[in-house]
């Protein structure tokens, strides 16, 4: 089965290593460039730009139609900081059946992770596991699994909250998500880049949180309508 990476990359030094690993394995990679301060260039990938940073769910979704126009019925989605481990991809793909999302459960043992990232992980399955009625253990984990029927999705949100509402509407369309656990690699502080707000952002996410349980519960969204 020819497999399919979608990498959406903003300002990583660490890009060219992640793809380098990724293609040791001969997988097809698509970069989306989501307005990087300093274009990406990379060989040996297919490579799209955003002139501006428009979120990372848009560079996903950008991602998404091309591996749509190249025939594939699925494709990975990897960040580009050197957390996901390209051997793990497999274990994705093997836990993949036909419109699944598969999420890659990141192993938290590490030492390095901190301790803002496990609340972080623990609050956010709540609210989706109460959302969705799925007993997720990794909602904020970008290692995934996309059926190319995500596109007929109406996703609002574009920026971090997409990977939320992403699996709402999926699961409101009556398809399944699974995880699956996998290694990650987290580094110390000093080498760690992440583009999170902590106020934009965290503000975005209770947002879609609280629309999200409100169609639920009181207009029965995924019960009556999708």
């Amino acid at each position: 089965m020819s497999i399919c990476v979608v990498i959406p990359v903003y300002n990583s030094p660490y890009i060219n290593e992640v793809i380098e690993d990724v293609l040791s394995y001969g997988y097809k990679v698509i970069v989306v460039d989501d307005g990087s301060n300093e274009a990406v260039k990379a060989l040996h990938v297919e490579l799209l730009r955003h002139e501006k940073n428009m979120g990372k769910g848009e560079a996903i979704l950008t991602g998404a139609k091309r591996a749509k126009e190249l025939g594939f019925e699925f494709f990975v989605t990897m960040d580009a900081d050197k957390q996901h481990i390209s051997s793990e991809i497999q274990k994705l793909v093997d836990a993949y059946k036909s419109e699944h999302i598969v999420i890659g459960c990141r192993n938290f043992d590490d030492e390095h992770v901190p301790k803002s990232s496990k609340f972080g992980r623990a609050f956010s399955n709540f609210w989706v596991n109460l959302e969705t009625f799925k007993k997720l253990k990794d909602t904020q984990s970008g290692f995934r699994i996309y059926p190319i029927s995500i596109l007929d999705l109406n996703i609002k949100n574009r920026r971090f909250d997409f990977e939320i509402e992403v699996l709402a509407l999926h699961s409101y369309s009556k398809k399944e998500i699974v995880d699956v656990d996998v290694e990650c690699y987290y580094p110390p502080s000093d080498e760690r880049i992440s583009h999170f707000d902590k106020l934009k952002d965290n503000i975005r996410l209770s947002k879609i949180h609280s629309r999200l349980f409100m169609q639920r519960f009181f207009l029965l969204r995924g019960f009556i309508w999708n």
